[in-house]
């Protein structure tokens, strides 16, 4: 089986769509659980949420990585990144039996990408992504490494990371204003004259 998350109601035939890899993807996991992270999009809910009015391609914000066992781990960057992301929002998770892989090398285990048309052969309604993935946390499929369990090393690494997000988004002003709101401490104390 083949997973697939998105925002949208009553696909019957998913198509590829150019991603972050600049080529048209679609892309999938043979876990369940690790599409829920897609169900909503950090930088746009955050846009959307603020007013801040955006009619371009928006950036992707992925908060995850793996733990040793191969499970999935979602990161909070910044407080509360879980609830103000997921909590109340709906979505659909697309299974696909069988797909014709691309080739193209994802570097992201249980993932698999197609470049021609998939046919859906089931989907699931999500009436609360923040709730299916707490679920998914007590049934042991992905853990949650949370904003306030995070090590002095990842907060300065953290730090880091964001100041160069920030420098190399000069194209993406919706990007630059998730990050300004969700970080203000560091733009405030640390970077204020680093940043325009």
């Amino acid at each position: 089986m083949y997973y697939h998350a998105s925002p949208i109601e009553g696909i019957t035939r998913l198509e590829p769509r150019v991603s972050n890899h600049g080529i048209p993807l679609i892309y999938f996991s043979k876990k369940r659980e690790n599409v829920l992270v897609y169900l909503s999009n950090a930088i746009e809910k955050y846009c959307r949420d603020t007013g801040f009015s955006y009619d371009g391609k928006w950036e992707k914000w992925g908060p995850y990585g793996f733990d040793k066992d191969g499970r999935q781990r979602l990161e909070e960057y910044y407080p509360n990144a879980l609830i103000n992301t997921y909590k109340g929002v709906p979505g659909y998770i697309y299974r696909a039996e069988s797909i014709i892989a691309s080739g193209f090398e994802l570097q992201i285990p249980d993932a698999a990408a197609s470049s021609e048309p998939v046919n859906v052969a089931d989907v699931e309604f999500i009436p609360d992504a923040y709730e299916a993935i707490l679920q998914a946390e007590r049934n042991g499929l992905i853990t949650i490494l949370r904003y306030e369990e995070m090590s002095e090393a990842m907060r300065e690494w953290n730090a880091r990371t964001i100041k160069e997000e920030y420098e190399k988004a000069v194209d993406h002003p919706e990007y630059r204003h998730f990050l300004r709101g969700n970080f203000p401490d560091m733009f405030l104390r640390n970077y204020v004259d680093s940043f325009p």
